[in-house]
């Protein structure tokens, strides 16, 4: 076990999973401004960063893992022009916010939702070209498991891409950081989505999550090959791409 899997948001006692749904259901109406603004929109270059790796594989069926309000998902579906995104997510509440967001720009042919545990999924296996995930499996109740199920429905050669938030590993960034997300983060995160917890469950799991070397040998234990990172603005946040 993982050390950010024992990690809840509101009770040491219950079921991880679905705390996670309730809070991602609490927060999802101010989902989308708290997250640009806590990252100062930078999360928005991280996206495009991915995308344009994504671009190389020229995927036509992606599945987006962890899809939240599908800014990932809208993303793909107008830079990469595939057939078909389908967003998985396990909080209503965010793909609701997601669908409206896809109903504004007229993608409803390309990009639809699925309530989906992330760890048990419901596609067959080797159904898509690519899987991606943003800021999503670090909450994942069982690590290994929700990976394993990423590779199985990826076609063989298919393409991993995950965006996930990391700890700054050089100074002065390092201490930068530390100071940010105990303060800043979860300070102005309690005061816009009225949550409590979520903000700092944000932060525990940020800093529990493995990164870098020892998570690319997670990928590689769920049965990815070719696993790969790059550290963006500082390490604040790491790039992975594996294939199947």
């Amino acid at each position: 076990m993982y050390k950010q899997e024992t990690i809840k948001p509101y009770s040491k006692r219950g079921d991880k999973a679905s705390q996670v749904e309730a809070m991602f259901d609490n927060i999802a109406p101010t989902y989308d401004k708290l997250n640009h603004q806590l990252s100062w929109d930078i999360d928005r270059y991280w996206r495009n960063k991915a995308i344009r790796r994504m671009a190389t594989h020229e995927p036509k069926r992606i599945l987006d893992i962890a899809t939240g309000t599908g800014d990932f998902a809208i993303l793909a579906a107008e830079k990469l022009r595939p057939r078909q995104v389908i967003g998985a997510d396990i909080s209503e509440g965010m793909m609701e916010i997601g669908r409206a967001k896809v109903k504004e720009r007229g993608l409803q042919d390309v990009i639809s939702f699925k309530k989906e545990d992330c760890t048990c999924l419901s596609f067959g296996e080797g159904q898509f070209d690519a899987v991606m995930a943003a800021f999503g499996i670090r909450n994942f109740q069982d690590l290994e498991k929700g990976l394993r199920e990423m590779q199985r429905v990826l076609k063989p050669g298919g393409m991993l891409c995950v965006l996930e938030l990391t700890t700054p590993v050089a100074s002065p960034m390092k201490q930068l950081f530390h100071i940010y997300s105990h303060t800043i983060l979860p300070i102005y995160g309690r005061f816009i989505s009225k949550d409590t917890a979520a903000y700092s469950y944000l932060t525990k799991t940020i800093e529990a999550f493995p990164q870098g070397e020892t998570m690319v040998e997670i990928f590689k234990k769920a049965g990815f090959s070719k696993a790969t990172f790059t550290r963006l603005t500082f390490g604040i946040c790491t790039l992975y791409t594996a294939y199947k």
